[in-house]
């Protein structure tokens, strides 16, 4: 084991401590262990004892780096079936009203009852695509057992692994159901615009530009707001949490103009999946709480949060976290590709029947190569992840 005396270290730092010397330059190299390969590990002698220089110090202690990751992704998980394949949605839209004849009788009249009424403009949508990918991990516990001091601690080596294959399965989860949702908010915003190369001057019913609306519709606004600065400003994060809020009243009575397909459709508010970028609702939270005496007035509705929507790129910057750039197949068509790239999406509200993951399902298959004495495990998964575009989704933005 490396010791190192570092009387004089602690005897530097106590001055800087009291407040009777500067803060001055610390050499640290000595103090704190950074970790070595192996290789290092025996180059610099470390690894014998300081008796004889000659004893290898044993392992005291293994510590294995098996902490769960719970995943990010909102809570969009649905139903699953063991038979059959096809997921089959109805839809009818509402009959037309007519006019009451018992209360406008005439004497000798003929009042046909015989007419058929069939239900009109009744919709079939049939879900049937599926995704898989698989993990594969090969197991050979007989050559590794001699790393080791006991069960424990081969066990604690095979729970690591174990841990990590199901992190990375969870990784890859998080990031299908974000990718299903940012397919909706792409076709949201293909199908509300006609040109979205530069939507700083547009706003729509589905895709809400709120800085434009922020611009046009509150007095004495600053018309110099740019989306990288809006989440500063404490004005426009009241009027965002109000248009929100709205919104999301809004959406509670029948209408067409929430959906893609023009179908009729309301969405209650315990139906209601509400998803919003972190550095806006944190914004929101800490400026408009802090600020208002009744901060109930303000505060924005329960909302799952997302760090990001696509990736953080490298900065983790406005820009990046709050940027989606995807090709999706055209909602109108659904044959041809478009590309969507917009930035500055703060949230989201959708319906629960919008989007959402079902049939999901994990298992493990094994076999044992008797040749190398071996065990290969394959950790299957299949999902279904859809859209339906005849359901309620609102996209808010700014640019």
């Amino acid at each position: 084991m490396k010791v190192t005396q570092i009387a004089s270290i602690l005897n530097s730092i106590l001055p800087e401590m009291l407040g009777t010397s500067d803060v001055i330059a610390e050499d640290l190299s000595n103090l704190v262990s950074i970790g070595k390969t192996f290789t290092d590990f025996l180059d610099d002698n470390s690894a014998y004892d300081n008796y004889i220089k000659k004893l290898i110090n044993h392992i005291g202690r293994v510590k294995f780096v098996d902490r769960v990751y719970k995943g990010r992704s909102p809570s969009v998980l649905m139903e699953s079936w063991d038979y059959g394949s096809i997921l089959e949605k109805v839809d009818m839209e509402m009959p037309d009203s007519t006019e009451n004849s018992s209360w406008g009788l005439t004497d000798g009249q003929t009042y046909n009852q015989d007419i058929f009424n069939g239900p009109k403009n009744v919709d079939v949508q049939f879900f049937n695509d599926g995704v898989t990918f698989e993990i594969d991990m090969s197991f050979a516990i007989d050559k590794v057992k001699q790393s080791f001091s006991s069960p424990e601690q081969l066990n604690g080596f095979m729970s690591m692994i174990e841990n990590k294959i199901q992190m990375r399965k969870t990784v890859d989860y998080d990031n299908l159901v974000m990718r299903t949702i940012n397919n909706f908010i792409a076709a949201t915003v293909h199908t509300s615009f006609e040109d979205t190369s530069d939507l700083s001057a547009q706003t729509g019913a589905r895709a809400i530009n709120l800085l434009r609306l922020y611009k046009l519709q509150v007095p004495n606004a600053d018309q110099t707001l740019t989306p990288e600065k809006c989440l500063k400003s404490l004005d426009f994060l009241k009027f965002a949490a109000y248009q929100i809020m709205l919104y999301s009243d809004r959406i509670v009575d029948v209408s067409k103009l929430f959906n893609i397909g023009k179908r009729t459709r309301f969405t209650p508010k315990d139906k209601q999946h509400i998803l919003m970028l972190s550095e806006f609702y944190r914004a929101a939270d800490v400026y408009l709480q802090s600020d208002t005496f009744h901060n109930e007035l303000t505060r924005l509705p329960k909302a799952e949060t997302v760090n990001f929507w696509q990736g953080t790129g490298e900065s983790y910057s406005f820009e990046q976290s709050s940027e989606i750039h995807v090709q999706i197949l055209d909602p109108a068509d659904k044959a041809s590709k478009v590309e969507v790239a917009l930035s500055g999406i703060l949230c989201t509200i959708f319906d629960y029947e919008a989007l959402g993951v079902n049939n999901k399902e994990d298992k493990v298959t094994s076999h044992y190569n008797a040749k190398g004495d071996f065990v290969n495990n394959y950790y299957k998964s299949f999902a279904r992840y859809f859209n339906d575009y005849k359901e309620n989704f609102i996209v808010f933005f700014v640019a």
